[in-house]
């Protein structure tokens, strides 16, 4: 089928049956998802929470630095 025709068929079916073939291509697309592992979830996580506490800190410095500086200068 032609994705003109898919679109004139989508449209005339109703809104139940709309709702319906959406929830079937969200289940069919889920199908094809490739989930991690506990360990790899683990170790993702580690990376995610260790990335975050370092930018943290990075921002943290500058914002203490960046302030010391506009005391300094202003009073």
């Amino acid at each position: 089928m032609t994705d003109a025709v898919a679109s004139s068929d989508e449209k005339k079916l109703g809104l139940v049956a709309r709702i319906g073939l959406f929830y079937r291509q969200v289940v069919s697309e889920l199908r094809k998802v490739v989930w991690p592992t506990r360990k790899q979830l683990t170790t993702y996580t580690s990376v995610v929470l260790v990335f975050v506490t370092f930018i943290i800190a990075v921002v943290s410095l500058l914002d203490l630095v960046l302030t010391k500086i506009v005391f300094w200068v202003f009073g």
